[in-house]
């Protein structure tokens, strides 16, 4: 399985000088299956990058999952390449919903007035698919998805093919305003996602000094991701979803901080960044 990073600025995308090295497109990451499933996970600004490199390659088959429907999870969706090629057949994975159907949620951006076309006006083969309570198989992988800690209905998926395990949880509060450490597993928000990971993508939007005045917003602390990483076991730990107070300098603090916290046998954690692509 091949990931790749193509946003994970969290909130509002922030291009400009300050933002080069990590860079300023919001949530969206690429996992390629061994078998050629593309698998993409949100639909920020990022994806929008990612659309113009496969539209270089002609029609293809795509699962898009989302975890939510904030803005900075489906504003890229509309600028997506494929989107308007009427080979393309996209399958778009989202949480269920007792109100509105998953292509009425889709279609409340997807129209006019915010989006100039409405979804019925879009060229490639759409498919809408409420993400199951039980695994299910996309490709040679198998996913699994369970709604986790955060405002408005959200979900973490995990993705496990060949032994190997990417976890993504890029908004996620495992314990809002409570020490995780105190804390067993069946009670941590997002624990059966992560746990035993090779690669885990986490929220890490604010220092711990920011965080006290974040509580229930839904979103981690750099050191409550540290702990949760280290209570699942993961193999590598990720920070995510950047603030986009955060420029490249601040970063590179919380990267440090991070590692100074970190106390697995695995490498360090690491900021995410724009570009980066990790074989698993």
């Amino acid at each position: 399985m091949r990931i790749t990073i193509w946003g994970c600025r969290g909130s509002l995308a922030t291009p400009g000088p300050d933002t080069l090295k990590f860079g300023g497109n919001t949530s969206c990451v690429a996992a390629e299956l061994a078998d050629g499933t593309l698998i993409v996970l949100d639909a920020g600004t990022g994806i929008r990058n990612l659309g113009l490199r496969l539209a270089a390659s002609g029609p293809t088959e795509i699962h898009l999952c989302l975890t939510h429907f904030h803005l900075d999870h489906v504003e890229g969706i509309g600028f997506f390449a494929p989107l308007f090629d009427l080979r393309t057949v996209l399958h778009i994975w989202g949480p269920p919903s007792t109100e509105r159907s998953l292509e009425e949620r889709i279609s409340l951006y997807l129209s006019p007035p915010v989006f100039p076309l409405s979804l019925a006006d879009i060229p490639a083969q759409l498919r809408f698919h409420d993400v199951p309570d039980e695994p299910w198989r996309i490709g040679d992988a198998d996913v699994f998805a369970t709604e986790v800690s955060h405002p408005g209905t959200t979900i973490g998926y995990r993705l496990s093919e060949n032994g190997s395990v990417f976890a993504y949880l890029p908004d996620h509060e495992p314990a809002v305003g409570v020490p995780l450490e105190a804390l067993s597993p069946d009670w941590m928000s997002g624990f059966a996602i992560a746990v035993g990971a090779t690669t885990l993508v986490h929220d890490a939007q604010y220092s711990e000094d920011e965080y006290q005045s974040k509580i229930g917003w839904g979103h981690s602390s750099v050191a409550d991701a540290v702990v949760f990483a280290s209570r699942a076991t993961v193999g590598q730990l990720l920070l995510f979803h950047h603030d986009p107070l955060h420029d490249d300098h601040e970063l590179e603090n919380l990267q440090e901080r991070a590692r100074e916290l970190w106390t697995g046998s695995s490498g360090p954690p690491a900021v995410a960044r724009e570009g980066m692509t990790i074989e698993l």
